[in-house]
């Protein structure tokens, strides 16, 4: 399988998109000389060409006798055509949800044959987008192009859908049709599927004529550039007998979908991927019984569960859900792997966390209880802004209630809002006896929204931090899925989450377009830890979180900030920046605590700014880990403090 590329270096060489259809007929010439078993466009020409002699000869002034012999010339369309001949082509077309005049009918191809009815429930399309006549002449056939995301993601494409009447193919397996030979037929099959039929192909496709890809990672090597092409810098021989897609990977002319494996790729490549999919008969397949299926798995786990929970001590029940899940999600990757067929493993892994959850977790319904209070009272008080400021400080946990007994970390934290209230927030638990989790995030504008704002965003940040298992960056993830959700105004939050071992010192770091966390190693100078981060949350729909780890010394100390420190401004309109924050930070004794840390920050930045007015929210949150082994005579240390 190869695709060639109509990319940037093209666009720069021989000039914009579109491009005159002669060119376009000398690269698929150029390509016909390679003798392929079959070639598709990922292209639609719909338009004719402006290029074309009678075309110029309409926009400018010329002397009759030379517009009268641009008019005997052929048309770029008619010269495309002529090339489109020499190798079996399908050109794309697009469904239409409304019948246009201008392309009535149905696109030339193939006989299409349905068998049993399958044809009842497949994607109908009144109309069609296709190429002009002349370029339609030279086409062997035509295939579908349309794709309906779903989240965003083209996790199936349409291989076969009607028409009006007519039964259309989509490219992919057009192509591979085109190379083998055949017509095509749709038949009933077992599961409540379809087969789409050609040759010696036998293609699963759902009731409604998508089909689930096998998706691969992108491959750089199927792609030849079409500036290469064209000025002949590459050698097309490898190219004989095999399949061909022409389309655009260029900045600007690219259609990008989003595979199921989390790449962003060229919709011409997802195509070449399911060309590559039905060659090499590597097919998924989603019976109508799959959900049922993963109701009784649900069902049956559930009920394990609550047969078992109270029965069993809490090591047990434990170890009976992670061997459920691990059962679950196994038995659907060894059917994945071994017979394409794919069952969610989700929902029933989810089903039996929830039902364990609300048996052994009291915290989580609690938690999810305070949220509606705090939903309730919002709204109740909406405008009073004194008691919002004193709903919103009291949502923040107080260290020295949390970490009272905690003789092994010192952990301070200060929010000051711009505003009477603001969009800053921090947060810190403990995950499980020696798991510190912790938050600093900061809501896009100011006042009264971002406070309601914030609420939210909390709540769905510890939820994830206590519901979510893998690693940090998956956190971050899951929480913008759920803050997403209930965003009417597109507001969008910077995080800095961090899980410390209190034991090991063991530091793992998530940033979600936050300030960098500041690091103090014993006998060393303050730095800022650039961990690798990604976007603020709710400004992608979809991103990978990386997650970063330091192993912490004793007596080291870390500083998580918001951009209410660095900039902080005093009435010269100067910014605090991150070099006096560095100064400030490198002033501090070795053996100081986490209150003289933030107490240092908030003072150095008091006295810079003056009597200039906040321009941001302010939030200092630092813990300094003291080592893991505990010493029975620290049993009444205080290991925390606030401001």
């Amino acid at each position: 399988m190869a695709v060639v590329a109509i990319d940037e270096k093209a666009i720069a060489q021989y000039g914009q998109w579109p491009w005159p259809r002669t060119r376009v007929a000398e690269l698929v010439s150029l390509i016909a000389d390679a003798k392929p078993a079959a070639m598709a466009l990922d292209i639609l020409f719909a338009e004719p060409d402006r290029y074309s002699p009678a075309a110029i000869e309409k926009v400018i002034s010329l002397p009759p006798e030379l517009a009268a012999s641009l008019r005997r010339l052929d048309s770029s369309d008619a010269v495309l055509g002529r090339a489109l001949k020499r190798v079996p082509t399908a050109l794309a077309v697009a469904g239409l949800d409304q019948d246009d005049p201008q392309f009535a009918g149905a696109p030339a191809g193939p006989p299409f044959r349905f068998v049993g009815g399958a044809e009842s429930s497949l994607r109908s399309y009144k109309g069609f987008l296709h190429n002009t006549r002349e370029v339609d002449a030279g086409a062997a056939s035509h295939g579908l192009v349309s794709v309906d995301f779903e989240g965003g993601i083209a996790r199936r494409m349409q291989y076969v859908a009607r028409v009006g009447v007519h039964g259309v193919a989509g490219l992919a397996p057009e192509l591979v049709r085109l190379a083998v030979g055949g017509t095509l037929a749709l038949h009933p099959a077992a599961g409540g599927l379809l087969e789409l039929r050609f040759g010696d192909y036998r293609v699963p496709v759902q009731a409604d004529g998508r089909a689930h890809v096998y998706f691969g990672r992108s491959d750089p090597s199927r792609f030849i550039q079409a500036s290469d092409i064209l000025s002949g810098r590459v050698d097309l021989a490898p190219l004989e007998g095999k399949l061909v897609l022409v389309g655009f990977t260029g900045l600007g002319l690219q259609d990008l979908a989003v595979t199921p494996l989390g790449e962003s790729v060229p919709g011409v490549e997802n195509h070449a991927q399911a060309a590559e999919a039905i060659v090499e008969e590597r097919f998924l397949k989603r019976h109508d019984f799959a959900p049922r299926l993963e109701a009784a798995v649900l069902l049956a786990f559930g009920l394990a569960l609550f047969w078992l929970a109270p029965r069993a001590n809490a090591l047990r029940s434990v170890s009976a859900l992670a061997a459920g899940v691990v059962l679950i999600a196994g038995a659907a990757w060894l059917a994945f792997r071994q017979a394409g067929l794919l069952f969610d493993p989700v929902s029933p892994a989810l089903g039996g966390m929830l039902v364990f959850g609300m048996m052994q977790v009291g915290s989580l319904a609690e938690a999810q209880r305070q949220r509606q209070q705090l939903r309730e009272q919002a709204a109740r008080m909406a405008g009073e802004l004194d008691a919002a400021k004193r709903i919103q400080m009291g949502l923040l946990p107080d260290p020295r209630e949390v970490f009272s007994d905690e003789a092994r970390v010192s952990v301070a934290a200060l929010l000051v809002p711009a505003r009477t209230v603001g969009g800053d927030f921090y947060d810190c638990f403990m995950l499980d006896a020696n798991r510190l989790f912790f938050v600093v995030a900061d809501v896009s504008g100011k006042g009264l929204p971002a406070s309601l704002f914030m609420a939210s965003a909390k709540s769905v940040l510890k939820s994830a931090a206590l519901t979510v298992e893998g690693s940090l960056g998956g956190v971050l993830a899951r929480a913008q899925d759920e803050i997403q959700r209930e965003n009417p105004e597109s507001l969008f939050v910077t995080a800095l989450a961090g899980i410390l071992d209190l034991e090991t010192g063991e530091l793992e770091i998530a940033n979600a377009g936050h300030e960098p966390v500041w690091i103090h190693p014993p006998g060393g100078k303050p730095v800022r830890f650039d961990a690798a981060g990604g976007p603020p949350l709710c400004v992608m729909d979809v991103f990978p979180y990386p997650t970063t780890r330091h192993a912490l010394l004793p007596g080291e100390w870390i500083l998580a900030i918001s951009d209410g420190a660095t900039e902080a401004m005093n009435t010269a309109r100067e910014f605090f920046g991150a070099e006096r924050l560095a100064t400030s930070l490198g002033w501090i004794g070795e053996d100081a605590g986490a209150v003289a840390i933030v107490e240092r920050v908030r003072e150095d930045v008091k006295r810079f700014s003056g009597e200039a007015e906040p321009a941001d929210d302010l939030t200092l949150f630092a813990i300094r880990w003291r080592g893991g082994a505990r010493d029975p005579r620290q049993s009444n240390a205080v290991g925390s403090d606030a401001i």
